[in-house]
């Protein structure tokens, strides 16, 4: 399978960079690596990107995600390895990733479940790789990047 084209950020170049800066910056806000890398792969599989699932995976092994968890992710409701503070933020992972699906996209109950675990600058930085996360997948999966493959 080939790509239809590249990344839209890599052929407008100019993109590449601030997008690369909002990524870093949603890193600074305090929640785990393990927890931001958990929710950027649920994100990815709910969007359904090759790409990005491949590419999350990888990151998130070297962030030290374990292969339990890795492979649960997609069944986190199910599994017995996620902490509170994680289940919290994959749901609000999937609620966030899921906006048209219902009347109320993020119900308070959600919200205020990931409120008990993590701070105000905390959700931001979870609001942020969610929403980059949804970003980055659109611009992979919609010219069909390959999983694997470069930019």
């Amino acid at each position: 399978m080939g790509a239809r084209m590249k990344n839209p950020a890599v052929v407008i170049p100019e993109a590449m960079q601030p997008l690369l800066n909002v990524a870093k910056a949603s890193r600074s806000g305090g929640v785990p690596e393990e927890t931001l890398e958990l929710v950027h792969l649920r994100a990815s599989q709910i969007n359904g990107c090759s790409f990005c699932v491949d590419g999350g995976v990888k990151s998130a092994r070297k962030t030290g995600v374990g292969d339990d968890k890795l492979f649960a992710v997609a069944a986190w409701r199910e599994a017995p390895y996620f902490t509170d503070a994680e289940r919290a933020a994959l749901e609000l992972a999937e609620y966030a990733t899921r906006l048209a699906d219902r009347s109320d996209p993020v119900p308070d109950a959600v919200w205020d479940a990931a409120s008990r675990h993590f701070d105000e600058r905390q959700l931001a930085s979870l609001v942020l790789t969610i929403g980059l996360t949804n970003l980055f997948t659109r611009l992979n999966a919609t010219p069909r990047q390959p999983a694997g493959a470069g930019w």
